[in-house]
């Protein structure tokens, strides 16, 4: 099983264009299932009865999404191994996973966007690149780990566009706002003054890589995740700020301005429909909040 496994990891990196953290958290939750059957275990001799114990198991000390994750990577792992014949039949079929409720994105108010963006201060030591990442996060609702991949060259200042390759590798064009082009070009005299200073001592630069630590490296997923929950701290925003959370209000917002589902899909990178619609009910109840507000004969009512 764990040749099989190997295969399959592999299929998932080159045939799939998977992410290495995708890759690796399929092959994690599998070898968790692997530990629990007897040694050497062979891919055809997996019985339906033991992925029951196994999702059984995990309930209690795990999320209904965390099981329903871990069902989804074995699904696809037999699926896989069926289609290259290593198996005559999936084990998985007919197991269902945990029902889970609807997922409700966590976004901030445009006031409280607004007062995020404002967090960084003059005190701040790289208050300049910390107010271009509040600031293209929100301007083009791009994944954290996209946006920390960013090089210089995919930010074309004059046509105002960024190239962002998400997952998949697959890449897109989206369109980047005013303010937060002009918070990137006050970003770069910093930056150019941390790659002359690195490199006049001798030291390793990112001299692509968009945006920098004060080591000289790419930023990494969770210095940026770090940031910006504390910003969110210092704006005084009660809720926890992500930068998850920068993406959900950009979605929701352009929804609640009348842009349409399809345009917001494809700005997101979503490749089905069905996942930016989640944030409809999140224009709907505004929508709805208008209306008692301003609608007569909604304030009528008794």
């Amino acid at each position: 099983m764990i040749k099989t496994i190997e295969i399959f990891t592999r299929w998932l990196e080159v045939e799939k264009g998977y992410s290495s953290h995708t890759v690796s958290g399929y092959k994690r939750d599998i070898l968790e299932f692997y530990s629990t059957l007897k040694k050497d275990s062979r891919v055809d001799c997996v019985s339906a009865l033991e992925i029951r114990r196994f999702v059984v198991s995990l309930h209690g000390r795990n999320s209904g999404a965390t099981v329903a994750r871990k069902l989804s990577a074995l699904r696809t792992f037999f699926r896989f191994a069926q289609r290259e014949k290593r198996i005559e039949v999936d084990p998985v079929t007919g197991i269902i996973g945990p029902k889970l409720g609807r997922f409700i994105p966590v976004f901030l108010t445009v006031d409280e966007t607004f007062a995020l963006l404002e967090a960084p201060a003059a005190s701040d030591t790289y208050m300049t690149r910390d107010r271009a990442i509040l600031e293209l996060l929100y301007s083009t609702g791009i994944r954290v780990s996209e946006l920390v991949s960013r090089d210089l060259a995919d930010l074309d200042f004059k046509e105002e566009m960024l190239t962002v390759r998400g997952k998949g590798d697959k890449e897109r064009l989206v369109p980047v706002g005013a303010p937060a082009l002009e918070a990137v070009k006050n970003w770069l005299a910093q930056r150019n003054q941390l790659i002359e200073l690195r490199a006049g001592r001798g030291r390793t630069v990112e001299k692509g890589a968009l945006f920098l630590n004060g080591r000289g490296g790419r930023l990494s997923v969770r210095s940026v995740e770090r940031m910006v929950k504390a910003y969110g701290e210092r704006a005084g925003i009660l809720q926890m700020v992500t930068p998850h959370a920068l993406r959900h209000s950009f979605a929701t917002h352009l929804l609640e301005m009348g842009a349409d589902l399809r345009s917001v899909q494809e700005l997101l990178g979503h490749a089905s429909l069905s996942t930016t619609q989640r944030y409809t009910h999140l224009t709907l109840d505004h929508i709805s909040d208008v209306y008692d507000k301003a609608h007569p004969l909604a304030q009528n009512k008794t």
